[in-house]
């Protein structure tokens, strides 16, 4: 399997987040939400969990679970999943 070298950007992880458990009535997923943190979106940690599948399945990338956890918003989310794609070997 070849190494995947594209960035997940916030509209990618803001469509999976879509796709996977919808988007809370009220919350603009196309406004400033990078800082956001995940609760005040709507998105519990299963949701969450549900898009990291998507994400390791659409690139190819790696994230332990626990590691997720920590990632309280989409920049710090998205940040994780990048530099996931430089360290899995």
């Amino acid at each position: 399997m070849s190494t995947t070298t594209a960035t997940v950007t916030l509209a990618d992880l803001t469509r999976m987040l879509r796709e996977s458990a919808g988007e809370e009535e009220g919350i603009d997923l196309d406004g400033d939400v990078i800082d956001t943190p995940f609760m005040e979106l709507g998105y519990d940690s299963l949701a969450l969990l549900q898009v990291i599948g998507q994400i390791q399945r659409e690139y190819g990338i790696e994230i332990p679970d626990d590691a997720v956890v920590d990632a309280e918003t989409p920049g710090a989310l998205l940040a994780l999943i990048n530099a996931g794609q430089t360290s899995a070997a």
